[in-house]
């Protein structure tokens, strides 16, 4: 359907992010701020309570809560590999790498604009080049956390917890110490992440004003007819 907006050219309403990817997209969202705020207190306790901590189990409720949202990420991020490969063209593996003439122009050109060296940005339905290779880079990051997630639980499961099978990765890791320092650093290159991207997101639907930030809840972006290459 085409939309005409004063002053423009002529805009095509497609639909790109699928249900799914909308769902795993905020479950991941909300599970990292619930995520990084128990690991931060579990690594620096600052909640002081009277009398014998058994008597509040602060610690011991951050951790299940820690535990919980760790489990909706997982679940989350799995369902996001999973539509790599029965979803629309636009959540596809595919759409993530910048192997393509076309991907590989547009990396330089998105790489111009969010330096300010370009005033127009390049349209582009689905993901941008550049925000394709960053989100394959965080995922790694992602996959990084649940490992070394899991194997700083086994200290905390219990004996016959199925958890403890997830030692085996502690020396993958280099000890427990080496995993815990990955999981802390993990947590700030994600959240730094989180900032760049609210930042970006902004940015695009401000300067194209093509329902970027909308898209999200929605599922569609406003693309001129010439650029909205639909499946």
């Amino acid at each position: 359907m085409a939309i005409s907006v004063t002053g423009h050219v002529p805009l095509e309403r497609v639909y790109v992010w699928q249900l799914p990817v909308r769902l795993a997209h905020w479950a991941l969202f909300f599970s990292i701020l619930t995520l990084a705020a128990t690991g931060f207190y579990i690594g620096h306790p600052f909640i002081d309570v009277p009398g014998p901590a058994r008597d509040h189990f602060v610690m011991g409720t951050a951790r299940v809560i820690h535990l919980y949202a760790a489990i909706v990420f997982t679940v989350s991020l799995f369902v996001r590999f999973y539509w790599f490969l029965v979803g629309n063209r636009y959540a596809r593996l595919g759409e993530l790498i910048p192997v393509t003439g076309k991907r590989l122009r547009n990396l330089f050109k998105t790489m111009m604009f969010y330096s300010f060296l370009r005033h127009d940005p390049d349209d582009y339905v689905g993901h941008n080049a550049l925000a394709g290779a960053t989100y394959m880079v965080i995922y790694m990051v992602y996959l990084l956390m649940i490992g070394t997630g899991l194997a700083l639980y086994t200290v905390y499961a219990s004996v016959h917890s199925p958890f403890q099978f997830f030692g085996v990765l502690t020396p993958l890791f280099g000890g427990l110490p080496v995993a815990r320092a990955l999981h802390h650093i993990g947590m700030w290159v994600i959240l730094v992440f989180v900032v760049g991207h609210v930042y970006f997101v902004l940015l695009s639907s401000i300067v194209e004003q093509n329902g970027t930030l909308g898209s999200i809840f929605s599922g569609y972006k406003f693309m001129p007819e010439d650029e909205a290459d639909k499946p």
